[in-house]
């Protein structure tokens, strides 16, 4: 599995106080020398931590891949077409939430979700959906041109060490043996930590994994370098 490290929250710091520490472009490199082979932002609607010319400094900077999450924003998808980040990630945002609350709805917008991404096909920019990890959604996300789903790994997070940890890593190993039988390859994110990261081993060939929060809170204690570090080793 690769590793997409998300700086979103490095982004959070700076805006706190203003300016321009602590330095994104500099998270993404160290990011980069200890084990990521992407970076992953998501340039809100509401611009609470990345902006416009982060992700724009950033496409000409960094030496892997840009991975641009997104909603479904006019003003946002030409931003996207505009730099070329090597992917996007679709997802869904509503302005008072706190971080991402669950999968986009491909299933009841289908022909929504397919209109919008198409432009973004053509310009050969890798498309993911961020989906909850139903039968319905992955069905729903091979209709529309998609080569990738990012199944919404927080339920399992938020369930991890109880019991109903084992149901919901069996809907993210299922939907994930489903969606490659249709021709989707599949990432996974949202709420993987140091502790309950290792099972994604045992979902079969998941592509990356994108991780932001944990290694940026890691990283308060221990410095940005080692918190992807180690992370990186665990998911290898």
């Amino acid at each position: 599995m690769l590793l997409g490290v998300n700086i979103d929250h490095v982004a959070t710091l700076r805006n706190a106080r203003g300016g321009v520490e602590p330095n994104i472009i500099k998270a993404a490199e160290i990011s980069e020398q200890n084990g990521a082979t992407s970076i992953t932002t998501h340039l809100r609607e509401d611009r609470r931590h990345i902006k416009d010319e982060d992700v724009r400094t950033l496409i000409t900077t960094i030496k892997t891949k840009l991975n641009l999450e997104m909603a479904m924003a006019d003003d946002i998808q030409k931003i996207a077409l505009e730099i070329k980040p090597h992917s996007i990630c679709l997802v869904p945002e509503k302005r008072q939430e706190i971080t991402t609350e669950g999968g986009l709805d491909v299933a009841g917008q289908r022909e929504k979700v397919k209109t919008f991404i198409k432009p973004l096909l053509d310009a050969g920019i890798i498309v993911s959906l961020f989906i909850d990890p139903t039968e319905e959604q992955v069905i729903a996300s091979s209709k529309t041109g998609a080569q990738f789903i990012e199944m919404h790994t927080g339920t399992y997070s938020e369930t991890y060490g109880t019991n109903k940890e084992e149901q919901e890593f069996q809907n993210l190993k299922s939907a994930a043996i489903l969606a490659q039988k249709l021709g989707l390859k599949v990432n996974a994110g949202h709420g993987l930590n140091y502790k309950n990261v290792h099972r994604m081993h045992e979902i079969p060939d998941l592509y990356e994994l994108n991780i932001g929060h944990s290694i940026i809170s890691k990283a308060v204690f221990t410095g940005l370098a080692d918190a992807v570090k180690e992370m990186a080793n665990l998911i290898k």
